[in-house]
């Protein structure tokens, strides 16, 4: 979490908020994190540094980390109802449903009105049967789903319950749809928009997706990860800084 006087005991624990920037990994900003204090604390020792839910690589906003004692409390974090905007397009899909890998089929959508989507959206309400998607770190045989899925290799994943507690349309100008949804743990958004398409029968893949807010962590009180980088940095010695490898 961001702390108005920006001290921070890395040690006895901290929750950070995170703008994940777009292409990063979840674990590429645990790394950059971990690297940078453990620098600052002038230590070649291992730092605790976890995160409390992945965000793909294609998706940016609110990711918490959580360092050293606090790191016990990740698994609570994880368990908190998630809030997403997202840009949704009719008419294409993608194997990974988003733009991940190259479009595999398109449809004509001149003929899908508004309130056919306004319609289906209500259909995902509440607790649901949700498949997660191929390209996913969901483990199948102890493998995750995505090195399969890279592969060529054809999975079938078993459907999960999610609960989806609410969905605003934020603005439709089709083939694109833009809405925030606010779910349970677990919940693939881009699994909601592959369903999504395929009830209107002419398939969806997700464009770009934002994290905004993990119960009443919101994405405005977030660190972006270069001042934070640049914060902690505040703290080195440049004298007998040890060669720490990254």
């Amino acid at each position: 979490m961001a702390i108005s006087d920006n001290t921070f005991d890395f040690l006895a624990g901290e929750v950070l908020l995170i703008n994940k920037p777009l292409t990063w990994t979840s674990f590429d900003v645990v790394n950059k994190v971990r690297y940078a204090i453990r620098r600052s604390l002038q230590t070649d020792r291992k730092i605790k540094v976890g995160h409390a839910g992945t965000l793909d690589p294609l998706a940016d906003g609110l990711l918490i980390l959580c360092t050293g004692k606090k790191t016990k409390e990740i698994e609570q974090y994880q368990a908190i109802e998630k809030t997403y905007r997202c840009r949704m397009v009719l008419g294409k899909t993608t194997p990974s449903l988003d733009l991940e890998t190259d479009f595999d089929s398109e449809t004509d959508t001149s003929h899908i009105t508004e309130a056919q989507v306004r319609e289906i959206k209500n259909s995902f309400l509440g607790k649901i049967e949700q498949i997660p998607p191929l390209y996913s770190a969901v483990q199948v045989d102890g493998k995750r789903a995505y090195k399969a899925a890279r592969k060529g290799q054809d999975l079938k994943l078993k459907a999960r319950e999610v609960e989806i507690l609410n969905i605003e349309i934020i603005n439709i100008n089709l083939p694109e749809v833009y809405f925030e949804v606010r779910c349970s743990k677990g919940t693939y958004i881009r699994s909601l928009v592959r369903d999504w398409g395929e009830k209107l029968g002419v398939g969806a893949y997700m464009a770009a997706l934002t994290r905004n807010a993990i119960g009443e962590f919101t994405i405005d009180k977030a660190w972006e990860l270069n001042d934070l980088i640049k914060e902690i940095n505040k703290n080195i010695s440049t004298e007998n800084t040890p060669n720490i490898k990254e």
